[in-house]
């Protein structure tokens, strides 16, 4: 993107019809960590990239507990999630108080977005660099929506937000039909695998990763990091079981070949199912 005559203000339509402050915020979100999603019939699973600044810094928090059944993971600019976490938290605690019952998902996601979408109009303000994966749980069912920094508001099964999600979508896109009668144990193991998927070349460990959980008879939480260096261990193991009893599969289908060469047909499938992971 470069800088024109029509993106000094937010207020300024460009002959094309854009608003060019609105889409350098959306790039913000694109910029930050990856943060990913994805729900079935009674829970939702939150997870995201941890990133410090340096070796001697700790990483910024980007998972935020809203109320018991309502969650929240950024990706963007931390201070404005912050102030957006707070606000959400402030409208569970106003509406539990009047009407004695939890705010329903889907309007506390219509109040965030009309409170982004002012930021659009008016010319002493900024749209909001952030984005927001809002997890919860009501009377209807499970939910999961992205709120992004324009206004708009959307409702989906899976979906990842942040630097290099793409990965993570392809990885969703191919398994999102299981996600709606997958247990919640499934659930969070494909969270990992798709957290997995947006790393380039880092060493997969529960540190450099958060994910969190909410379901029918299980308050928002975020896993402690003992429980998830767990299950990605248990991963490792169960993918070097599953390589090699479908390699025999593959080379089965093929045209009868000496045994050295299907050893080196089958050592050359594995490394090539293990690279990607490590992308």
């Amino acid at each position: 993107m470069f800088r024109n005559q029509y993106d000094t203000d937010v207020t300024t339509w460009s002959p094309a019809g854009r608003l060019f402050q609105v889409e350098y915020a959306m790039e913000a979100v694109k910029q930050g960590s990856a943060a990913i999603g994805l729900r079935s019939k009674t829970h939702v699973v939150l997870g995201c990239v941890n990133k410090a600044n340096s070796e001697l810094s700790s990483h910024q928090k980007k998972i935020f507990k809203v109320d018991d059944h309502i969650g929240v993971a950024i990706a963007g600019l931390t201070a404005d999630g912050r102030v957006l976490s707070r606000y959400m938290r402030n409208e569970c605690i106003n509406y539990s108080f009047t009407y004695e019952s939890p705010l329903p998902v889907g309007r506390l996601v219509v109040q965030l977005a009309d409170k982004a979408q002012v930021c659009t109009q008016r010319s002493w303000k900024r749209p909001y660099g952030v984005g927001l994966l809002v997890a919860g749980l009501d009377e209807s069912g499970a939910h999961l929506y992205y709120n992004c920094p324009s206004g708009n508001y959307f409702e989906y099964q899976a979906f990842a937000i942040g630097s290099r999600s793409q990965a993570a979508k392809t990885y969703l896109e191919r398994r999102f039909e299981n996600f709606k009668d997958s247990s919640r144990d499934d659930l969070v193991k494909d969270a990992l695998m798709a957290i997995r998927e947006t790393l380039q070349g880092e060493t997969f460990k529960s540190s450099i990763c958060t994910v969190a959980v909410v379901g029918v008879g299980e308050p928002f939480h975020i896993l402690d990091q003992n429980t998830v260096q767990q299950m990605i261990d248990a991963f490792d193991i169960v993918g070097e079981q599953e390589d090699p009893a479908a390699e025999p599969d593959a080379a089965a289908g093929q045209e009868a070949a000496a045994e050295p060469s299907a050893a080196a047909d089958q050592g050359g499938s594995t490394d090539e199912g293990v690279a990607p992971m490590d992308i």
